[in-house]
């Protein structure tokens, strides 16, 4: 009788019509597949249910996160290898639904009636723990969801993110040069928004999702501006508010429990609005650049730090990742840089420039990543093994994603050039101040 591997491998080609780019161990010891390439380890024939009734990515996902699947090997290289599988579909995605729908057809449903006898009886187990419920979307981006939704990504623990982002405690792409370490990378990344945004002492800064605080400590010790900071995480606040205190910036650093939609102690001199974005939703991102437009003062200047998908040739065929919306993100949504820069301009702006970061979110990541797995033990135990499992895929998926230029990130500088069209820019491109 042939073994587990051999069975999935087998069956796996029928189902795909070409050999799976991985090897196979199964849970009965066996192992099979191409020699030589990393090792997918089925740890529990539960992990098949879980494809046959959720086939793709989010049944892959619930299997990594329960612990019934893990990777024998290179991480990303796996990844890397199942993405075409997995990710890389086209914007005319025929793809089944569920494998009862993929069985009507005669070529796979041999196959895929044998996979579910490997599979063994019953439904498939309820999905980890970690993975959000909801009966219904319901409004998308109100106040009260989007509170929700970044409480359930960033009240993970203070003390798991210290891990995980180091002692910059900055959670988006840093800024590298040959040989940088993170730390001083990200401290680039705040110098480079600091720059462009023409920071001198005595002006206000007001930082949108001001995560732990760094932008805003920063500003305030390096160049003298008052800051406030606005987020929605309880526990951010907290952590940046006891880093203000022991720095000594009480007096230019207030940190608020705020959604930027009701700050209204407006004009500010700059606004930096860095990874946040992201988190808007495409109904409100016009509403978004307004609100931005109208807290600064004529001639002030929004630095936009945002994630970015690739456009589609139907924009109305974008759909939000299932494993992030489930996962990580909930309600995240990305949008092309050039969709951006449209609204921000539809909004009053005038977009001086655009920076590409893309390859420097592939190193940031890696860096996370590599932090993740040396203090592996601790993350468990701050967090759990299911919520360890979901950073450390998501955030290797997302640095391919970056490196195969799937998704980019762009700084965009834009000013709220005055009617007299002063800009206070120079005319040399890339000098950010006179």
């Amino acid at each position: 009788m042939q073994d587990a591997a051999s069975r999935l491998t087998d069956l796996a080609q029928e189902l795909l019509g070409s050999p799976l780019p991985v090897r196979v161990r199964a849970w009965d010891g066996s192992e099979a597949g191409p020699p030589g390439a990393p090792v997918v380890v089925v740890r529990h024939r539960r992990a098949l249910r879980r494809l046959l009734f959720k086939p793709g990515e989010l049944g892959l996902v619930r299997g990594w996160v329960s612990g019934e699947l893990a990777v024998d090997g290179d991480l990303y290289e796996v990844l890397d290898r199942l993405s075409s599988i997995v990710w890389d579909r086209g914007e005319d995605d025929t793809a089944p639904k569920s494998l009862f729908q993929a069985v009507r057809r005669p070529e796979v449903r041999t196959a895929g009636r044998a996979l579910l006898r490997l599979a063994g009886p019953g439904l498939p187990p309820p999905p980890p723990p970690e993975e959000i419920r909801r009966p219904g979307r319901g409004h998308l981006h109100t106040k009260g969801s989007d509170r929700k939704a970044i409480s359930h990504h960033y009240d993970v623990g203070n003390p798991f993110y210290e891990l995980v982002l180091g002692p910059s405690m900055v959670y988006s792409c840093a800024y590298w040069t040959e040989g940088g370490t993170l730390e001083q990378a990200q401290r680039d990344k705040l110098d480079l928004i600091a720059t462009k945004l023409d920071l001198r002492p005595g002006q206000r800064l007001l930082d949108v999702g001001c995560g732990w605080g760094s932008m805003a400590l920063h500003a305030a010790r390096e160049y003298g501006v008052e800051v406030v900071g606005v987020t929605l995480s309880r526990e951010q606040a907290a952590y940046a508010r006891k880093r203000v205190a022991e720095e000594g910036l009480g007096d230019k650093v207030e940190i608020r429990v705020q959604d930027y939609r009701d700050v209204r102690d407006g004009p500010f001199d700059a606004i930096s609005s860095i990874g946040m974005a992201e988190h808007v939703g495409s109904a409100r991102y016009e509403e978004y650049a307004h609100d931005l437009y109208a807290l600064l003062r004529p001639g002030g200047r929004l630095l936009n730090h945002q994630i970015a998908r690739r456009p589609l040739r139907d924009e109305a065929a974008y759909t939000i990742d299932e494993f992030i919306d489930a996962y990580v993100f909930p309600d995240g949504e990305l949008a092309p840089v050039g969709t951006t820069v449209s609204l921000l301009e539809r909004a009053g702006f005038e977009v001086r420039d655009v920076e590409a970061l893309r390859e420097h979110y592939d190193r940031t990541l890696r860096a996370w990543v590599s932090n993740l797995e040396t203090h592996w033990e601790e993350a468990v135990r701050l967090t759990s093994p299911g919520r360890a499992r979901v950073w450390r895929l998501y955030m290797a998926a997302s640095a391919l994603s970056f490196a195969r230029n799937r998704i980019g990130v762009n700084q965009v500088l834009a000013v709220r050039t005055p009617e007299a069209g002063e800009s206070g820019l120079p005319p040399r491109p890339r000098t950010w101040h006179n």
